[in-house]
């Protein structure tokens, strides 16, 4: 049949809507980043095409720690408490073993995931959110369900196949690995979040540091109730030290729970010169119930896999109109638990700001502040990762590594009651306290500080000074480049809400106290429909712990103009009286952070003036007519018969 014979299509997914685009972003990938993306995108009324080549999300438990950064994203994108459902609890993440086998004697034991004593209230006062566990395959259908009712068409078995850019756009070849078919679609811009391997980051040969492939792993996927070893200390993951599990970088084995406690990954490292190794029924029933110390345990095996020890990233992360992200910039071990969380964060990063230009409130410069802002994060957190698998040689030194059992015999003299053992007992505690930069890494995970245009710089300050372990601690500030600190505000109802809560949304928000009236004057001057003012201390958002006042850093009549992913873009430290003075100092700030001209009512979408920043989801949505069977069709039909 000719194509041309052919009915018109019932449902048209990307209807002309005059602008000589097919949608606005295509992204490339549908895991942690490109969900995000599409989500965000969505959110903000960009229309968005996501497409992956596989048929479904990822089909491994993959990365699965979802850090305070990563949830208050989440939480901003209305699909935090959605997440929290699929997730091990932040309390049932925690103790994590040193042991000679689940069974077995424990050798040291770690608080982590800040639900220790020593951590809990740093973690409490840092974010609204609370850290959980969520294995990929459950938290990329959430992310891809949200993003697909608020407008995001999602396009799976589709096969990126290459792109041409222009100074106006990207045209990009995509095919339905199904049928074969080959289409084109014009977009304004294409993001590259399709992972380690990235045909896109390749294409626009971005400049990569470092190396791949440096140490392998094998990972065995498989059900066993372990409930009796765990429940009573309950943690998501458990490394083993014994003579059948000590190859490789760590020199442990690893129990990683994924569904408390019934389902788990076993994993140990090989050496890469010999191929990969022997994962035969035999041979991983008999290593998981060494690791478990259970030589009798019913065990369901579900999958076998490998993955390598990445130690790579890219100095550049955009070329023109096209951007990579996540996996496809930074390659790292899931040491520490920073690949999905960063990945996240750079989706939030770019989202708002491809949202900002393309409705015209911003000039296409601001895109072009997400490689300074973001490289320096994904270059930490390879090193990050890579780091804390070298600090576990620490938790080895007593092994006797003369002996045929090296722990076993280490273990005899690690409990020997001379100054030796006592020296060797000292030594293996302060390992153990080293492995607080991997397992209670506040600091590492919230202490970014972005330097760009979309950043304006207090000349008045000096530089940031660290008295506390920057790794290890958060340093809340409302200085520029920094996220804005959590505080517990009240609103109308009673409840608390946080100071994270009044802002993002995909909006601009400009905070100050009930002195600041020249700011809120000044704000409602331009009228702007990206720009919400929120004053401190009228209803709705009043500060009766004091807790705002404390962290804030700026006079009550001063102000903080807040990014849509919650970072601190600009601030006026002292008080302001004059509304004039206020609203050229908030003008020449959103002119320098935007990169275009601010003026009263520029935009030509009107404000509603409510500021709320509610979501407005999707983009003029087409009218779906589903067919109803009518009388006609059942006279017709029983006539053909």
């Amino acid at each position: 049949m000719q194509t041309s014979d052919l009915p018109a299509p019932g449902f048209l997914p990307f209807p002309d809507d005059g602008s000589g685009y097919d949608t606005d972003v295509v992204i490339v990938g549908l895991g942690p980043a490109g969900g995000t993306a599409a989500l965000a995108l969505a959110t903000y009324g960009i229309r968005v095409h996501a497409v992956s080549m596989f048929p479904w999300v990822a089909n491994s438990p993959r990365a699965h720690i979802t850090n305070q950064r990563a949830a208050e994203v989440l939480r901003d994108l209305g699909v935090e408490e959605e997440a929290r459902r699929y997730a091990t609890p932040w309390d049932q993440m925690g103790d994590t073993l040193f042991t000679t086998s689940l069974a077995g004697e424990e050798i040291v034991r770690l608080q982590t995931w800040g639900t220790g004593d020593l951590r809990y209230g740093d973690y409490l006062n840092g974010s609204p959110c609370a850290m959980l566990d969520i294995p990929q395959p459950l938290m990329e259908p959430v992310m891809v369900k949200n993003a697909a009712e608020r407008g995001a068409i999602i396009s799976f078995h589709t096969e990126y196949i290459d792109h041409v850019q222009d100074e106006d756009g990207v045209t990009v070849r995509l095919r339905d690995v199904r049928s074969g078919h080959v289409f084109e679609q014009r977009a304004r811009y294409l993001l590259g979040f399709d992972g380690a391997r990235s045909k896109i980051a390749e294409e626009l040969e971005l400049p990569f540091q470092g190396e791949l492939a440096r140490a392998g792993t094998a990972y065995i996927l498989f059900n066993a109730d372990l409930s009796k070893y765990v429940a009573h200390r309950p943690s998501i993951l458990h490394w083993i030290m014994n003579s059948k599990a000590g190859f490789g970088e760590i020199g442990m084995g690893l129990l990683r729970a994924i569904k408390p406690w019934n389902q788990w990954i076993a994993g140990w490292g090989f050496d890469m010169a010999d191929g990969q190794p022997d994962v035969s029924d035999e041979t991983v029933i008999e290593q998981i119930r060494t690791l478990v110390g259970d030589p009798e345990l019913d065990i369901e095996i579900e999958s076998r896999s490998f993955w390598y020890v990445n130690q790579q990233y890219a100095e550049h992360y955009q070329s023109g109109r096209v951007i990579c992200g996540g996996d496809a910039v930074h390659r790292h071990p899931p040491s520490s638990g920073l690949g999905s969380n960063t990945s996240v964060q750079d989706a939030f990063n770019i989202a708002w700001k491809l949202a900002f230009v393309i409705k015209g409130y911003a000039g296409t410069d601001l895109v072009e502040t997400y490689s300074p802002e973001r490289v320096p994060v994904g270059k930490q957190i390879v090193a990050r990762a890579n780091q804390s698998r070298k600090d576990y040689a620490g938790l080895r030194e007593w092994f006797d590594n003369d002996s045929a059992d090296p722990v076993l015999d280490g273990l005899a003299k690690l409990k020997d009651p001379s100054p030796e053992g006592v020296a060797r007992r000292e030594r293996l505690y302060e390992a153990l306290e080293h492995k607080n930069t991997e397992f209670n890494a506040h600091g590492v995970e919230l202490n970014q500080r972005y330097e760009s245009t979309a950043v304006v710089g207090d000349p008045n300050l000096a530089d940031e000074q660290w008295p506390r372990d920057r790794e290890l601690f958060l340093q809340a500030t409302t200085r520029p480049g920094a996220k804005l600190p959590h505080a517990w505000l009240v609103g109308d109802d009673g409840c608390r809400i946080s100071t994270l809560d009044v802002v993002g949304k995909g909006m601009m928000t400009l905070l100050t106290g009930i002195g600041g009236q020249a700011w809120k004057h000044a704000a409602a001057s331009l009228d702007l429909p990206y720009l919400r003012t929120v004053v401190v201390g009228e209803s709705g958002t009043i500060d009766p712990y004091g807790y705002w006042r404390r962290v804030r850093e700026v006079h009550e009549a001063g102000a903080i103009l807040v990014r849509p992913d919650g970072y601190v873009a600009w601030r006026h430290a002292e008080p302001v009286w004059d509304d004039a003075e206020a609203l050229a100092s908030l003008q020449s700030a959103l002119s320098g952070i935007l990169s275009s001209p601010v003026e009263p009512a520029d935009i030509s979408e009107p404000s509603d003036g409510s500021g709320s920043g509610a979501p407005q989801y999707s983009t003029a949505p087409a009218p779906i007519t589903v067919p109803q069977a009518q009388p006609e069709d059942a006279l017709a039909s029983a006539q053909a018969h």
